[in-house]
């Protein structure tokens, strides 16, 4: 095999990658956020699921997830499971990482001084209006560099999901090193990675900039 030849297939494993890499942050992002909002619910039975659920997701390995997300349907209800491999790589990257980002939010939600929500309702604003006003837009400027981590970390948590044989770029690296006995597609692989990882980290970076009120 070329080495063109082997740069175009682990080109095309890394449009799966990155596939799953955008999916799983446009779920989970958000999906954090209403994690958030039943962690810290009034309604004790649903704010105890959830911490449960939280507790659950941070204390198992990921790949462990993703194989309890692809075969258990299988082995609880018999489902069949061919058609099924990217549907439980999102519910196990996307339910896993919303936990994160949930703890990520409580964190920099609670960090804002109770006295702005005593100033919004003297001025007469919602509970609402004051969240999405005046809290989140300083919540975001807080928690995008604990995002940034997690956003980096996802990028290399893709490679799991080769456990499910799903053919994204480390499986078809595997793949190749294994049919051409070969380092060298793991280190095609590795530079992917890098290259992703500095792309991402530099985009975050430029948000990070532009909430920077005090630059």
């Amino acid at each position: 095999m070329s080495f063109e030849v082997m740069l175009r297939q682990l080109t095309v494993g890394f449009g799966q990658t990155f596939l799953i890499f955008i999916l799983t942050l446009v779920f989970s992002l958000p999906l954090g956020m209403i994690v958030y909002f039943g962690r810290v619910s009034r309604f004790r039975p649903l704010s105890w699921l959830v911490k449960i659920y939280i507790s659950i997701m941070r204390g198992t390995p990921l790949m462990l997830q993703l194989l309890v997300w692809y075969f258990g349907p299988y082995y609880l209800w018999g489902m069949s499971i061919g058609g099924y491999k990217l549907t439980a790589i999102l519910l196990g990257c996307s339910l896993n990482y919303a936990a994160y980002f949930a703890e990520i939010y409580r964190s920099g939600i609670e960090s804002i001084p109770k006295g702005q929500y005593e100033a919004a309702a003297l001025l007469g604003y919602s509970r609402g209006q004051t969240f999405f006003k005046i809290v989140l837009p300083q919540v975001v400027k807080i928690v995008l560099p604990s995002v940034t981590n997690e956003v980096i970390t996802l990028v290399k948590d893709t490679s799991l999901v080769y456990s499910l044989s799903y053919v994204e770029m480390f499986a078809v690296a595997k793949q190749i090193a294994a049919a051409k006995t070969t380092v060298l597609p793991f280190f095609i692989a590795g530079v992917y990675y890098y290259i992703f990882n500095y792309a991402v980290a530099w985009i975050m970076e430029r948000f990070e900039k532009k909430l920077d009120y005090y630059r």
